[in-house]
């Protein structure tokens, strides 16, 4: 059998690259700066809701109920795996990720989860077409921090 389509070196840093600016946009509860990297139509899995269609359910449902929730946002990026359509029209991102999760008496916990995300090349930009993030068994799924949003 053939092994996985593994993306080149620098097919791997672009996403990397965009994990890290993704990451970066949760941290700071930008949703402006975030959604320029999604296809405007995305598809979406998350805690709060099942299949989201569009950007703007997504930011209503997931975004808002997560981001200012929680803090500390980060991909392991020495664990993420991508992989490339042959043609490198389309690519798969499986990444872990890490958070701080805040009981509601302020203490916090470990928030721990994983990402799927599909992109589709258009006009020469990759776009995120869906996304799946999900917390991983047995991590509370409320976390009630009350951060700030920088831009909605």
């Amino acid at each position: 059998m053939p092994s996985l389509p593994e993306a080149d070196a620098a097919t791997r840093a672009y996403f990397i690259a965009w994990l890290e600016r993704f990451s970066g946009y949760v941290r700071e509860v930008d949703y402006a700066a975030a959604r320029p990297l999604f296809h405007p139509d995305v598809l979406a899995f998350g805690t709060h809701r099942d299949v989201i269609p569009g950007l703007a359910a997504w930011q209503a449902t997931q975004w808002d109920n997560v981001w200012p929730k929680t803090s500390d946002f980060r991909f392991d990026t020495d664990a993420t795996r991508v992989l490339v359509s042959a043609d490198v029209s389309m690519a798969t991102v499986v990444a872990p990720w890490t958070s701080t999760g805040y009981a509601q008496d302020g203490t916090t916990f470990d928030r721990p989860g994983r990402a799927t995300m599909i992109f589709n090349k258009q006009d020469g930009a990759w776009l995120c077409t869906h996304s799946h993030m999900s917390l991983n068994r047995g991590v509370p799924q409320q976390s009630f921090a009350n951060r700030p949003v920088k831009a909605k």
